[in-house]
C-alpha cells in the first residue's frame, strides 16, 4: 500500500513539474515549480524503499529511511489544517494543486509511519486497555492550551460585538475579512455576532480534552446510539496530529518573529491595522494561542496514543511488548 502511494505521489509530482504547476503555495507566497521535483524524489524513494522491504523485510537501515521520508512527507503536508478550515467555511482555495499535495503528503506520512512499525503485530489475545485519564502533567498542558485561546477569543468577540481592540472595530474587521476573501458564510456569521474562529477554537479545545480524559476513549452517554462503544483511535488522533503538525511550528516560529519585532531586530508590518504596534499586539495574541495549543495538542496526542495502545504487542521473532 505504501509503495503504491509512493508511485502515485511521485507521478503526481512529475505531472505538476512538467506542467509548471507549483505544489508549494502558502497564502500569497507561491513556491518555485522546481520544488515539485522534491515531491517526485520523495515518492520515488518511498516506492523503492517499500519495494525493498517487501522483498527482504524491514531492516534497521530501511526503518531509518522510512522515518526520514515520513518526516519529509509531514513537512510537505504543512498547513493542511488551514485548507480544511477554508473549505469548512465555504472559502475558495489559494491553490487546489497545493492542497492536493498536502493531502497526499499527509496520507503518505501515516502510511510511512505504519510501514516503519510493520514488524510489530498483535497477539491473538491483544485487548484495548480500559479508559484512563492522562497523567497530571499532560492535563496541565491541556489546561495551558485551553487558556492560551482565551485572549484570542476575547479579542474576536470584542470585534463582532461592536467594540474596538488594537485600533480595529467591527467595520474594520468586516473590511479586513472581505479583503482576505472571506466567504458569504463567514461574513453572515460575523454579522450575527458569531466569529468562526472562536467556534473552531472551541472545537479544538473539545478535541484536546477528549485526548486527555476517559470520555475520549469510550463514547459518552450523550452520543446516543454510540454510547459505551470504544472510540476508534484514528478518530481523534488524525485531526490531532494534523493540527499539532500545523499549529505548533506555525505558532512557535511566529512567537520567534514577534520576539524579534518586540526588541527592534525586525519590523512588524502594519498591514490593515492602524499601527505596527497594534499589529504586533494582535500577532502576540494569535501566536501564543497557536503555539501553546499546538504543543499541548502534540503532548496530548502522544499520551492518547500510548494509553490506548492495545496490550499484547510482540515483535516478530522477539519478546512481548507491554
Amino acid at each position: 500500500m505504501t509503495a503504491l502511494w509512493g508511485a502515485v505521489y511521485g507521478a503526481f509530482g512529475l505531472v505538476c513539474a512538467l506542467h509548471g504547476t507549483p505544489l508549494f503555495h502558502d497564502g500569497g507566497v507561491r513556491g518555485a515549480a522546481k520544488l515539485d521535483w522534491a515531491v517526485v524524489a520523495v515518492g520515488a524513494a518511498a516506492a523503492l524503499v517499500c519495494g525493498v522491504v517487501v522483498r527482504g523485510g524491514l531492516r534497521p537501515t530501511l526503518r531509518v529511511l522510512l522515518r526520514v521520508l515520513c518526516g519529509l512527507a509531514g513537512i510537505a503536508a504543512f498547513s493542511l489544517l488551514m485548507d480544511v478550515i477554508t473549505l469548512m467555511v465555504g472559502q475558495g482555495l489559494d491553490s487546489p494543486a497545493a492542497t492536493a499535495n498536502r493531502s497526499l503528503a499527509a496520507a503518505g506520512a501515516f502510511l510511512l509511519a505504519a510501514t516503519a512499525r510493520a514488524d510489530r503485530r498483535r497477539t491473538a489475545g491483544a485487548i484495548a486497555p480500559p479508559p484512563s485519564p492522562a497523567p497530571v502533567p499532560v492535563q496541565r498542558a491541556a489546561c495551558a492550551g485551553t487558556v492560551a485561546f482565551l485572549p484570542c477569543a476575547a479579542m474576536k468577540l470584542v470585534w463582532v460585538s461592536g467594540g474596538t481592540f488594537a485600533g480595529i472595530g467591527y467595520e474594520e474587521m468586516i473590511a479586513m475579512s472581505e479583503h482576505d476573501g472571506a466567504s458569504g458564510i463567514w461574513l453572515t456569521l460575523e454579522s450575527w455576532g458569531v466569529d468562526v474562529t472562536v467556534l473552531l477554537a472551541a472545537l479544538g479545545v473539545f478535541l484536546l480534552w477528549g485526548l486527555v480524559r476517559p470520555w475520549g476513549q469510550v463514547f459518552p452517554r450523550w452520543t446516543l446510539l454510540l454510547r459505551g462503544r470504544r472510540v476508534p483511535r484514528w478518530l481523534p488522533l488524525t485531526p490531532a496530529l494534523i493540527g499539532a503538525a500545523t499549529l505548533a511550528p506555525y505558532g512557535l516560529l511566529g512567537l520567534g518573529y514577534c520576539t524579534l519585532a518586540s526588541v527592534g531586530v525586525m519590523t512588524m508590518r502594519q498591514g490593515d491595522t492602524p499601527s505596527s504596534q497594534d499589529a504586533l499586539l494582535m500577532a502576540w495574541i494569535g501566536m501564543v494561542a497557536f503555539g501553546v495549543y499546538g504543543v499541548a495538542l502534540a503532548v496530548a496526542a502522544r499520551s492518547y496514543w500510548l494509553r490506548t495502545r492495545p496490550r499484547g504487542f510482540i515483535r516478530r521473532g522477539g519478546l512481548p511488548l507491554r
